[in-house]
């Protein structure tokens, strides 16, 4: 097994977050062109919205697919191909000319991002120990932030600059480059143990976790902590393309460099849940969401920023904790349950925007304020259901 900080724990572990960055990157390039888009083709914010959730509602489908096929054919070969198939779609996309193209190759393109995140945890838990997961899982997460940075400032300064067709094209060169060096640099498995593919098996498994009122709960808690979060940013390059702030695209595309405390958060999970119960972790972090979210209130620009660094390091603190605490926990078919996380996780992303669109509609960012608060409150209540599970009394249960 990879122990932490061996050699093959930093390769393994640098592959990871370089798949994990071109996946999110590719997830999240056509956020800050939201308004650009919107503009383009003459449709609504929520419309315009669509471009990013139909990717997010096709990914979360898939993941139901991916971790059980991985659990009988393998878990590398399967990311790789994934990989190609993003590389592909992005290069496509930079052809499209209607907003109805668009949105087909984003659906399909949903389809080849869940692979790799329906695999990588798993693929952790078999190659590595318990404490290298832990820490792995962390930086393996951080990835996804840099991800999702990356990908804003790539659409916003290259959409500025080139258009939206070019930014898809400098997409399709970086993911290139990624998917080749997760392929070097990723160590084959050496502990799987195949399953067979059996659709019974699969739906019994299925079931099996949702029936797994821990795992239910961080479910509900990882699903209902995106569906805010995510949305947040999507209205809030509304909020700053308008008056009085009037950013451009690019600078828009800065605003999400917000995420880098996402990545310190998601890095030190791993260190915390050492030395506290994960379920504490979840709600910690849930709480720090909520207080960053009443700062944006502030008015300044100065203050939306403050607020959504803080919102970022308490929703991927939470995050990074309960993707960790379902791969710790789940009895059986992790990689089964690392997707179920995930579904939830992205069908979440993509039912928010509808959720808070109402309360867009009726009082602007401060109604978006407002509705986050009333799902949180919810999520930090799920957390402290949890709190009262001792990790032994769990420890027990599992063996």
């Amino acid at each position: 097994m990879i122990d932490v900080g061996s050699r093959l724990f930093w390769r393994g572990t640098l592959a990871l977050v370089i798949g994990s960055f071109m996946v999110f990157a590719n997830v999240y390039v056509t956020q800050p062109l939201l308004p650009m888009i919107a503009k383009t083709f003459s449709i609504s914010p929520l419309q315009a919205s669509a471009s990013f959730t139909i990717t997010t509602l096709t990914l979360g489908i898939s993941l139901l697919f991916y971790g059980p096929i991985s659990d009988a054919l393998g878990r590398k070969g399967i990311m790789v191909f994934t990989m190609v198939g993003i590389t592909l779609t992005t290069a496509c996309l930079s052809q499209v000319q209607q907003y109805e193209q668009l949105l087909a190759l984003r659906a399909l393109q949903g389809f080849f991002l869940a692979g790799l995140p329906a695999i990588a945890v798993a693929y952790l838990g078999d190659e590595y120990t318990p404490d290298a997961l832990m820490v792995a899982v962390g930086l393996y997460i951080s990835g996804n932030t840099l991800g999702g940075i990356g990908g804003r400032l790539i659409g916003g300064f290259t959409g500025e600059w080139l258009g939206y067709s070019a930014t898809f094209s400098v997409m399709a060169v970086i993911s290139l480059v990624c998917l080749l060096a997760f392929y070097f640099l990723l160590p084959s498995s050496q502990h799987f143990e195949s399953k067979p593919l059996r659709v019974g098996l699969i739906w019994q498994n299925i079931k099996s976790h949702l029936h797994n009122r821990r795992l239910l709960t961080c479910y509900l808690i990882g699903g209902f902590s995106f569906f805010i979060f995510i949305n947040q940013y999507s209205y809030v390059t509304f909020v700053l393309e308008a008056e009085p702030y009037h950013l451009s695209p690019k600078f828009v595309g800065l605003l999400f460099l917000t995420y880098l405390s996402g990545t310190l958060g998601s890095a030190i999970s791993g260190k915390l849940a050492k030395r506290y119960a994960q379920a504490n972790i979840l709600v910690l972090g849930t709480c720090i969401f909520m207080i960053g979210s009443l700062v944006t209130l502030g008015g300044s620009i100065w203050m939306i920023l403050i607020g959504l660094l803080i919102n970022s390091f308490g929703f991927f603190l939470c995050h990074s904790t309960a993707s960790s605490f379902v791969s710790r926990h789940a009895k059986h078919a992790k990689a089964s349950a690392s997707s179920l996380y995930l579904v939830f996780y992205y069908l979440g992303a993509s039912l928010g925007g509808f959720y808070l669109d109402p309360f867009w509609q009726y009082s602007g960012w401060s109604g978006v304020i407002v509705g986050s608060w009333i799902i949180l409150a919810f999520v930090a209540l799920a957390g402290v259901s949890l709190v009262r599970f001792k990790p032994s009394s769990l420890s027990h249960k599992m063996n």
